[in-house]
């Protein structure tokens, strides 16, 4: 992995494997014109997209993060254990690297490899991790980790542990969470492990309350799609025409978020039109929720095994180890 980057630290490698923007283009156009119109959440995240994201986190009606936070204090050395001194810690959809600091000083890892899809937000991230554990070597990586791994052949050797909190397994559907899954499998080879968060099934009031929060960061998290969504495809969508909708979809046991035509609309968009009818949604995110016996169903079938699980007390969250079936 050559260096790229080098602003305050000899110890950041930072490679940028951005995919080319020309399939993503075609990707999201797809599912613009498809008849549930659908965006994939990672394009969320820009600079000001994770910005806000981190900002919902810290909401009193988002429980998933402090909890999950408490959750990995509270049992930092009993999941060290698990990991291993040493491992090189790979932590996909890494943000702003907040939960990974918890473990750092009992983990002691030989590398960190946080993946993110934004660049710049993951080069300022690396660099201030490295300003606060001088001893640890970072490698970040600019990627879509959802469409390949090929940057993992020029990190260090060592056993490989995937980092995946914040219940981000939650926003694949089943079946690509399966895949995600067996490529993690694949990657870890016999002696790696996973170490994922996953929000729990619960009741709706308490789901629906943490994705409509009174101060409407989540509302603006979603419509900032729509300015992300000009900026990439030179689409012309309005804020101002659309609304945040998100619910608990008890059925499919699942968030859903969408944003809301508020009329009858066409939106140019990448060299063509695309339309809205009055109430249309565009579904934006879905985040599935689990229950220890669904979870471990679904690790099962991509070849994983738990070996390890822990629960706050009111069963809100859940982080699990895995290995190798």
């Amino acid at each position: 992995m050559s260096q790229q980057a080098s602003r305050n630290s000899d110890r950041v490698v930072f490679k940028n494997e951005h995919p080319d923007l020309s399939h993503s283009r075609e990707e999201i156009l797809a599912g613009l014109q498809a008849p549930q119109k659908t965006v994939n959440p990672k394009w969320f995240y820009d600079e000001y997209g994770s910005q806000l994201f981190d900002q919902i986190t810290r909401l009193p009606e988002y429980y998933p993060t402090r909890t999950e936070v408490a959750i990995l204090t509270e049992n930092r050395d009993q999941i060290s254990a698990r990991c291993g001194h040493g491992c090189v810690f790979i932590e996909p959809g890494s943000g702003s690297s907040e939960k990974v600091r918890i473990l750092l000083d009992a983990l002691q890892p030989s590398a960190y490899v946080p993946v993110d899809i934004s660049a710049e937000f993951l080069q300022a991230a690396a660099f201030e991790l490295s300003d606060e554990y001088p001893w640890l070597d970072i490698y970040a990586v600019c990627a879509d980790f959802n469409q390949g791994w090929s940057f993992l052949d020029a990190l260090p050797a060592g056993k490989r542990v995937v980092f995946y909190p914040g219940s981000t397994i939650g926003n694949l559907e089943p079946d690509l969470a399966t895949e995600f899954l067996t490529r993690v499998r694949d990657m870890i080879g016999e002696s790696g492990g996973a170490l994922i968060g996953v929000d729990t099934h619960k009741s709706s009031d308490r789901l629906n309350a943490a994705y409509n929060d009174s101060q409407g960061v989540t509302a603006a998290f979603n419509l900032n799609l729509l300015r992300r969504l000009n900026e990439l495809m030179g689409a012309e969508f309005d804020e101002d025409s659309f609304r945040h909708y998100a619910f608990y979809n008890v059925e499919a046991r699942r968030i859903e978020m969408h944003l809301v035509s508020e009329r009858q609309q066409s939106v140019r968009c990448n060299g063509a039109t695309v339309e809205f009818s009055l109430g249309e949604t565009l579904h934006t995110e879905s985040s599935y929720k689990y229950t220890p016996q669904s979870f471990t169903a679904l690790a099962e079938a991509a070849g994983l095994k738990l070996t390890q699980s822990w629960m706050d007390s009111d069963e809100l969250f859940s982080v699990h180890y895995l290995e190798r079936a």
